[in-house]
């Protein structure tokens, strides 16, 4: 395949660059912002893009952020790439954080609280759902009984607060991350658009001069 990498990379530096990539997350950041500004589109089309992509950072469906970011784009009428890449926001430097506040608020406005001692810790829970669902799959082939306790904790107490949760502080930072990517965008589209009109206006006269010297010989 034409675009197929020629060096394999082992499976332990894949793991590695997902969380800190080649060039370090600051490189990161700027190709994410080089490639935001060089999007066709509005940039207030660009900017509502960015807005779903930032939000869907903050919904607990990890393994479908790029569905979940295209979906709400479709929605708000803004452009797919720019919500796909704005995904990136969220990354191993701001899951914690983004965790962390939508957890608390979510608990917060349902009266809730995270329990933990008996019931275990945020590792725990996540650990006693997955060997409920490992557990529950083979059930479906052999006489085991199915058992949901670890997942009907897991969704009280981590998943539906983390989605309530994540709502507010979510809408706050796409909004603010919008507010401030437009302007930027525009900017960065019309000294762009004044560097073409620029050239072609130069390639033009070139070629104007070019006509009539042609003429003169003539």
């Amino acid at each position: 395949m034409v675009f197929k990498r020629r060096d394999r990379r082992p499976f332990l530096r894949i793991i590695g660059e997902f969380f800190y990539p080649r060039g370090g997350w600051g490189r990161a950041a700027r190709y994410v912002q080089h490639r935001l500004h060089r999007l066709p589109g509005s940039a207030e089309t660009i900017g509502r893009g960015i807005w779903a992509g930032v939000f869907t950072t903050f919904t607990p469906f990890y393994t479908m952020h790029f569905v979940v970011a295209a979906l709400l784009s479709r929605i708000l009428g803004g452009n797919l790439l720019a919500a796909l890449l704005a995904t990136f926001f969220g990354n191993p430097l701001t899951y914690l954080p983004i965790g962390v506040v939508s957890l608390k608020t979510g608990h917060f406005i349902l009266g809730t609280e995270f329990e933990e001692g008996d019931k275990g810790t945020l590792a725990g829970k996540f650990a006693n759902a997955g060997a409920d669902l490992w557990h529950n799959f083979w059930a479906m082939f052999n006489d085991d009984v199915a058992d949901w306790h670890g997942l009907r904790i897991f969704f009280d107490e981590v998943f539906y607060p983390y989605m309530i949760g994540g709502i507010i502080p979510g809408i706050i930072t796409a909004t603010v991350m919008c507010y401030l990517s437009v302007p930027v965008i525009r900017a960065y589209q019309k000294r762009r658009s004044a560097k073409f009109a620029k050239r072609i206006a130069k390639a033009r006269a070139v070629a104007e001069e070019q006509a009539a010297n042609v003429q003169q010989d003539n």
